[in-house]
């Protein structure tokens, strides 16, 4: 517990100064103390997005060599380098960020787009434009003036909140507006002899009940087949679950 002055009543009205000390949630069970400094940022780690995600923009964003996109959220890089292997070698990624920290790893623009838009040089310009960013709703004006004809925009948000938002936003300029959920599951598929499995683990493999008069009739089958190695499939355990919404839009055409 924190020491309070008993002589100052506690207020919750009053904005975060400089100099106070607050409780930082990071996660569920991890929270700790952080002494608020005028200027400074908290470190920010970005969420990469993974290949079931990344070969669905790809797709859906319709994306084939000479391409020109348009990235804002650069982040880590992982769907920067995606991005550019699909539209190579004639095509060309710009990537933007707001923090300046991150742009020094990558050959990227450090601008403010939800605050100053996309820059002017690009009107009309992009075949496709990817959002990763808090609040996209902000950038989406910005993104639809950017695309060609037929474009297509996609924001990726990790929040259903964010998508009602930004897909309000969008019906203003934008059609086809579809958001997807991508879960991928893994299976492990090997060859197994049946004697690894002995009770309830071996009726959930895919062995089927007997009548008990029937069991001594086949007895002698069960004492053939124990030892013969089966192929099975079964789920793994380290599958993923959700990392966000995928929400498409493509810009409509002029009659």
């Amino acid at each position: 517990m924190l020491p309070v002055d008993p002589t100052k009543k506690l207020s919750f009205t009053r904005c975060i100064s400089d100099g106070d000390l607050v409780i930082v949630y990071e996660k569920y069970d991890t929270m700790k103390a952080v002494e608020v400094c005028a200027g400074s940022v908290l470190g920010n780690r970005t969420q990469i997005l993974y290949i079931a995600d990344i070969s669905f923009v790809i797709m859906f964003l319709e994306l084939v060599p000479g391409c020109l996109v348009l990235e804002l959220g650069t982040g880590s890089g992982s769907l920067t380098t995606s991005l550019a292997r699909a539209v190579a070698p004639k095509g060309h990624v710009y990537t933007f960020d707001f923090h300046e920290q991150r742009a020094q790893l990558v050959t990227v623009g450090v601008r403010d787009i939800q605050g100053e838009g996309f820059p002017d040089e690009f009107s009309g310009r992009a075949d496709s434009v990817f959002l990763d960013l808090p609040q996209p709703g902000l950038a989406i004006p910005s993104a639809a003036k950017m695309l060609k004809q037929d474009g297509v925009l996609c924001s990726f948000s990790p929040c259903i909140e964010q998508v009602q938002r930004a897909s309000e936003t969008m019906r203003s300029s934008l059609t086809d507006i579809r958001t997807f959920e991508i879960l991928l599951h893994t299976y492990e598929v090997r060859e197994w002899k049946l004697d690894d499995f002995q009770g309830d683990e071996a009726g959930s493999v895919g062995s089927h009940p007997h009548k008990r008069q029937h069991r001594s009739n086949e007895g002698s089958n069960v004492q053939e087949t124990t030892g013969s190695p089966t192929v099975m499939a079964r789920p793994c355990s380290d599958a993923r679950g959700h990392t966000g919404y995928l929400t498409f839009a493509r810009l409509k055409c002029l009659s």
